[in-house]
C-alpha cells in the first residue's frame, strides 16, 4: 500500500534495532523468570533505604511535573563535585544524553570515532543521525588511546566516545594517561568521556574535573553505584557554554519529579554508597574465585561486573552464555571480535552469585558438548 506517511530516507535505511534484549523479553520468550539476574550491570544491592523513604514521602506530589531546570539536583551535584551548577546538565540516563550529544554535533556523513565493541547505544544514536562510525579495535582488552587519537586526526572527526572504566571488559586507564590523551586531542573534537562506573574505579583512574575545556564532557549516572537504573537519570559535567547547548534540544520535562527526589536522596547518603562499593569489591573477588575454580581467568575490573575469559573463541563463549540462560541465569557477553571470548557477570546479592556458582560448571560442560 503506497498511500501512507513516508519516513525520511535516513529512517528508511535503518534497521529496527534494539541495542540490548532485556531480561524481561527473554523471560517472556522462555515462559519463566530468571533465578539470577546478573547480566545487565544493574546494582543488585539496591539504592539507599532513604531513597525509598523519600519516594514514599513525596508520592502525593507526583501530580506535578518535575522541575524542567533540575535546579535542586544540579545544585546538589555541583556541591558534590566541586563545580558550578552551570557546568552540569541532567538527562534521561547517559543513554539519553548521548543521543543529545550526537544530535548537537553530527550531520549525515560526518565521522564519529569510537572503539569496536564499546557501548552499542552510542553507535545506535550515531546511526540514527546519519553519522559515519569509525571503530578502532581494542588492544589488550582496553580501548586503545593511540589508535583513537590517530583516527580522530585522520578523519577530522568532530566527536569521539571513550568509556573509562570500560564496558564490556571492565578495564581502565589511569588518570594521567587520560589527561595526556585529552591534551593531544584537536580542540575541535568533542570527547564524550563516559564514566558511568567511575564511583567503582580506583581513584587514580579519574582525572580531576576541569570545566574550562569546551571539548570534554564527563558523563556520570545514578544507574550503577547508586542503584537507580530504573529511574533513568544521568548527567554531564563540562564547560558552561557547551553544557548550555543541551538546552537547545533536550526534553525539558524529561526528568520526572520522582526521579529528581530519588536522586537527591541517593546523593545525600554517601555513607550507604561506601557500603555498596565495599559489597561490589567483595563480589568482584567472589566472581574471580568462581572463574578460577572452573579453570578460567577473570579479567581485572574497575566496574560492578567481571568479564570471564572462557578460554576459547566467541562461538564457545556464546554457547556458555546460552547454557547459563537455559539454567535460569541471565548473563551477557560482547559480540565484538576479540572481546567475544568473554562472558560478563554483574555483581549482585550473594544468593544470586551462589546460583551462578552452582550452575556454571554444568553450563561449561554443556557448551563443551555442543
Amino acid at each position: 500500500m503506497s498511500d501512507r506517511p513516508r519516513l525520511t530516507p535516513l529512517a528508511q535505511s535503518l534497521p529496527a534495532t534494539v541495542p540490548f534484549v532485556g531480561p524481561e523479553t527473554q523471560e517472556r520468550q522462555r515462559g519463566r523468570p530468571f533465578r539470577a539476574r546478573i547480566g545487565a550491570n544493574e546494582n543488585g544491592f539496591g539504592p539507599s533505604p532513604k531513597v525509598a523513604e523519600r519516594m514514599a514521602a513525596t508520592a502525593g506530589e507526583m501530580w506535578k511535573y518535575g522541575d524542567p531546570e533540575n535546579h535542586d539536583l544540579k545544585t546538589a551535584l555541583a556541591v558534590h563535585h566541586g563545580v558550578k551548577p552551570e557546568n552540569i546538565t541532567v538527562g534521561e540516563g547517559i543513554d539519553g544524553l548521548l543521543g543529545l550529544v550526537v544530535r548537537l554535533m553530527i550531520e549525515p556523513g560526518m565521522s564519529v570515532v569510537t572503539s569496536l565493541g564499546a557501548y552499542p547505544t552510542f553507535n545506535y544514536h550515531v546511526a540514527g543521525f546519519g553519522g559515519r562510525l569509525v571503530a578502532m579495535p581494542y588492544v589488550a582488552d582496553r580501548e586503545d588511546l593511540q589508535s583513537l587519537l590517530d583516527a580522530v586526526k585522520r578523519e577530522n572527526a568532530p566527536l569521539l566516545y571513550l568509556a573509562n572504566p570500560d564496558n564490556p571488559m571492565g578495564s581502565w586507564w589511569e588518570a594521567a594517561e587520560i589527561t595526556r590523551f585529552i591534551e593531544a586531542l584537536p580542540e575541535t573534537t568533542l570527547l564524550v568521556l563516559d564514566e558511568a562506573y567511575g564511583e567503582m574505579a580506583p581513584a587514580a583512574a579519574l582525572p580531576p574535573l576541569d570545566t574550562s575545556r569546551p571539548n570534554v564532557l564527563r558523563m556520570r549516572t545514578f544507574s550503577k553505584a547508586y542503584g537507580l537504573a530504573g529511574m533513568r537519570c544521568g548527567y554531564a559535567i563540562g564547560e558552561a557554554e557547551m553544557v548550555r547547548a543541551f538546552d537547545k534540544v533536550r526534553n525539558h520535562f524529561g526528568m520526572s519529579r520522582m526521579t529528581q527526589e530519588a536522586c537527591l536522596a541517593a546523593l545525600a547518603d554517601q555513607a550507604y554508597l561506601q557500603e555498596v562499593l565495599k559489597k561490589v569489591a567483595d563480589c568482584r573477588t567472589r566472581i574471580t574465585g568462581i572463574a578460577r575454580e572452573n579453570g578460567l581467568t577473570a579479567l581485572p575490573s574497575a566496574t560492578n561486573f567481571v568479564s570471564i575469559d572462557c578460554g576459547r573463541d566467541g562461538t564457545y563463549a556464546l554457547a556458555v552464555m546460552n547454557a547459563l540462560i537455559a539454567r535460569d541465569v541471565f548473563v551477557r557477553k560482547s559480540m565484538a571480535p576479540g572481546l567475544d571470548r568473554a562472558i560478563r557477570i554483574s555483581c549482585g546479592p550473594e544468593e544470586e552469585i551462589a546460583i551462578f556458582a552452582e550452575e556454571f560448571p554444568g553450563a561449561l560442560a554443556d557448551a563443551r558438548r555442543n
